[in-house]
């Protein structure tokens, strides 16, 4: 946390106009300031927090029913810029909580400049899902919305890049980032029932995505988008593990100098417990992606997927892809009812089947069991306990055992979200997921779990008080998956934008 703050104070820094420029240039830091204030409280009964009052809200969540916030944000946005080839952007945001495993949370804290179509960010913030609603969908399966964010210095064209040459038919984005995380006091405290549990301490991250689009509305009403994302943690420090040449405290230093960025970024490498299949560095995932709307006279049609591959499993077409998130998103004509609808399916019971013969150099060698988010060494794809993918293959945090690790990672659910504004001040959505989760290959349960999920919120943001907004919810599981629960949630706020 501390290298992520004197990161972003520096990036900060570097903006700050000297003595001799002109005020100008210093009213343009301080303009255009978007701030925000809020406070929430969530309260109920049963074994845990309702999961949509939980789940995709990057990390800012207890899974313990009554807990709380007080949380105040700055941000000034690149777009403020617009009219300029230099932009300048940057954002605080602060949390006092109740009830959590923190006292104090910085959410966010970052600073970006760009130039043109480039941007440079460095520090934590709270990045948007690709290709889907982020209020109605139940998430993304590699670059999620439901952990805290990371800190990272990220290079990306975060807005498409259109080519004039094809008539403004093909359009390119993407990004690199590479970061570390900031979860070694969590990891300790979690692992502390548990003597033998395997956790990590500093170990570093890394990000790549790449999108391309093709489509011009002026001409056509169809568009095509498709891409691919990964992440790769590695580095660091694990115990536990019984790794030979390990410290007399049972560590292992997994840091490899400068050519593990690079091992990360391509990716190749292997791990110390890879044996004589190696497979890549670190606890690498990644997903393809693909999204095709229709764009009609005031209303439009999407339909979209994403596969998931874990290392180089399913990376190809060495396995079958059987695994798939697809979704139906539907915007509607103008109406006081229903403005957006959508409705996926998604399975991840496959992961390559449960043990097959495959071939690598000619070489056979037993595949299968991808064991989706899990790693012998990083135990699981996930951030201060909660999956950094979609939060339907249950985070850590739920589990009893100090272990991290995903133990419902083999499922199947259909979820449906709906939202609307039925009167001019007034909005609402809500959420309805039933999953059934047959656990993991090596931790399979004996009969399948089921679980049901409801979120049902409304917000009122009354015109004669501009900027106070009120949201409400009710929220419900049903199920042993997770356990019978019922909780509200109100959060009260005040906002210049």
């Amino acid at each position: 946390m501390k290298k992520s703050i004197l990161l972003t104070l520096a990036l900060i820094g570097t903006l700050l106009p000297s003595n001799g420029l002109e005020v100008r240039a210093q009213n343009r830091l301080t303009s255009d300031i978007k701030y925000k204030t809020e406070i929430s409280g969530q309260f109920g009964n049963g074994n845990h927090t309702p999961f949509w009052q939980s789940a995709n809200r990057y990390g800012l969540a207890n899974i313990n029913n009554n807990s709380g916030y007080l949380r105040t944000s700055i941000q000034r946005d690149t777009e403020a810029d617009v009219q300029r080839n230099w932009r300048i952007g940057y954002g605080a945001d602060l949390i006092v909580p109740i009830n959590y495993t923190s006292h104090f949370i910085v959410q966010q804290l970052y600073g970006e400049v760009q130039y043109k179509a480039v941007r440079l960010t460095v520090g934590q913030q709270e990045l948007p899902l690709e290709m889907k609603n982020q209020a109605l969908t139940s998430g993304g399966m590699v670059l999620g919305a439901n952990a805290r964010p990371i800190p990272q210095v990220r290079i990306e064209l975060p807005d498409f890049l259109v080519f004039k040459r094809t008539n403004n038919w093909i359009g390119v984005k993407g990004s690199v980032a590479y970061g570390f995380y900031t979860d070694n006091q969590w990891q300790r405290t979690f692992n502390a029932g548990n003597k033998d549990a395997v956790f990590t301490a500093n170990s570093r991250y890394h990000s790549k995505a790449g999108y391309l689009r093709i489509g011009n509305l002026d001409k056509f009403p169809v568009v095509l988008t498709g891409g691919v994302q990964m992440t790769c943690q590695f580095g660091g420090t694990v115990w536990n593990r019984k790794i030979k040449g390990e410290a007399p405290d049972g560590s292992y230093n997994l840091n490899g100098g400068i050519t593990d960025y690079f091992k990360a970024f391509i990716p190749t490498g292997s791990d110390v417990t890879d044996g004589d299949n190696p497979n890549v560095m670190g606890n690498t995932v990644g997903s393809y992606l693909a999204r095709v709307e229709y764009h009609g006279k005031g209303w439009k049609a999407s339909i979209y997927g994403e596969h998931m591959f874990e290392d180089h499993s399913q990376m190809g077409w060495d396995f079958a892809w059987k695994d798939f998130l697809w979704g139906l998103e539907v915007e509607l004509p103008q109406n006081p009812i229903v403005s957006t609808i959508v409705a996926e399916h998604m399975r991840t019971t496959d992961q390559s089947g449960p043990v097959l013969v495959a071939y690598g150099n000619k070489v056979p060698y037993i595949g299968g069991q991808d064991n989706y988010y899990n790693h012998n060494i990083y135990g699981s794809y996930q951030h201060a306990g909660f999956v950094m993918g979609n939060p339907l293959l249950l985070s850590p945090i739920y589990n009893h055992d100090g272990r991290i690790v995903c133990y419902d990672n083999r499922i199947t659910a259909m979820h449906f979200g709906i939202q609307g504004n039925p009167l001019p001040d007034v909005s609402y959505r809500m959420l309805y997921t039933h999953e059934k989760s047959f656990g993991n290959f090596n931790t399979p349960h004996s009969d399948p779990m089921h679980g049901d999920f409801l979120l049902i919120e409304s917000t009122y943001k009354p015109h004669q008080l501009p900027g106070i907004s009120f949201t409400a919810s009710y929220g419900m599981n049903h199920g042993k998956l997770l356990g019978n629960s019922n909780g509200g949630m109100l959060t009260v706020a005040y906002s210049n934008f």
